[in-house]
């Protein structure tokens, strides 16, 4: 089964790190989804299996865009794909987008799960990321939320922040998990090239927190993890059984996905293409009729190379099976000897001819994988 997303990519302000395509939220204008629906009426048939599992409403801050124009979106999404009656449908919001009003909206035309950019529960990180929100205004989000009736809540939070220490990341994950969310997702901040921050970096006015401090703040992730009883099944996501993230999971796990909006990026098991990120061009390649903008084609070598990149993220590893399967003798070989030392050093796990990166050692998995790699 396949899943879309939709990128609105509006935003009242850009948080100082953040490199994802946006706007400012002056330029949302009712074309935007007549914008999608025509991409979507264009571009549809490239996906081969037309049964959609999930839909996700990612940003930019989604949040801001109107309740009816979402459920336009989901409405001709019905009619072009066959919509599991159990799909996931998510949105992604901003804290002090949060009323009463917005939750019932989004109950009513068939939301039901939330993916909430906290951040942080301190505020002064809240005010270095340049978030909107204090921690009161998460913390009465999610009770919204919960009182509308939603059962499914992810929040994001950061670590790695410049300025923090481990106290202060323990006071975010007590906070976070007093609030007895289904989901959370927990990044290490990267410094993205042109950022505000990244040129705060460079020119020495923040200093990164090294990787021993970083180390720390992960350790004690897996700690709340594990007390708490939720499944780390990825490297910065964790859930309770039953909630891990199936729009996200159908990444990693190689499924077909359809993306719309400026900057969205698509994936048909064959081909992989992806929108300008500039909403103006985006627009007039849909106008034009331009089937397939920036592609590739997935060769071979760059099917192996995903599949390390994305299954070794996740609890759920490669079967060694589908390695004999669908790619040649060499690549098989390469990969069997390369694992051998991971194996022995109790890094990489090997059960049913399954390899799993074991969770404590997610920390460092980038340079596992890399090491795997096929060139």
């Amino acid at each position: 089964m396949a899943g879309i997303y939709i990128h609105v990519p509006y935003c009242k302000k850009k948080c100082n790190y953040c490199d994802f395509f946006s706007v400012g939220a002056s330029q949302i204008d009712n074309r935007f989804a007549d914008n999608i629906l025509d991409e979507l009426r264009l571009r549809y048939s490239l996906l081969i299996d037309k049964r959609v599992k999930t839909i996700y409403f990612g940003g930019g801050t989604p949040s801001l865009f109107p309740v009816s124009e979402v459920e336009k979106i989901i409405l001709v999404l019905k009619q072009f794909f066959e919509v599991d009656s159990q799909a996931e449908i998510t949105i992604e919001v901003n804290p002090d987008d949060v009323t009463t009003e917005l939750a019932e909206g989004y109950k009513k035309i068939g939301i039901n799960r939330l993916s909430i950019g906290v951040q942080s529960f301190n505020n002064d990180e809240l005010e270095f990321l340049g978030r909107r929100h204090n921690s009161e205004t998460a913390k009465n989000a999610i009770r919204i939320f919960r009182d509308a009736g939603f059962s499914n809540i992810s929040i994001d939070l950061i670590y790695g922040l410049p300025g923090s220490n481990l106290e202060k990341w323990r006071r975010s994950l007590e906070i976070a998990f007093e609030q007895n969310i289904e989901h959370l997702s927990c990044y290490h901040l990267t410094y993205e090239s042109g950022t505000p921050l990244t040129r705060k970096l460079n020119k020495g006015q923040v200093q990164a927190m090294d990787d021993e401090d970083s180390k720390k703040q992960f350790d004690l992730l897996r700690k709340f993890t594990l007390q708490a009883g939720y499944i780390h099944y990825e490297i910065s996501n964790l859930a309770k059984p039953g909630y891990h993230s199936r729009h996200n999971s159908s990444y990693w796990l190689g499924n077909e996905y359809l993306g719309l909006g400026p900057s969205a990026h698509s994936y048909n098991k064959i081909r992989r293409w992806w929108n300008s990120p500039s909403i103006f061009k985006w627009q007039k390649d849909i106008e034009q009729g331009l089937l397939v903008p920036e592609n590739e084609l997935i060769d071979e070598v760059t099917r192996f190379n995903e599949l390390l990149i994305t299954r070794l993220r996740t609890i759920w590893g490669i079967n060694l099976k589908d390695i004999t399967n669908n790619f040649n003798v060499n690549i098989n070989n390469h990969l069997r000897k390369k694992i051998l030392p991971y194996i022995k050093n109790g890094i990489i796990s090997l059960q049913n001819s399954t390899i799993v990166v074991e969770p404590e050692y997610y920390f460092i998995s980038d340079s596992i994988v890399s090491d795997l790699l096929y060139v």
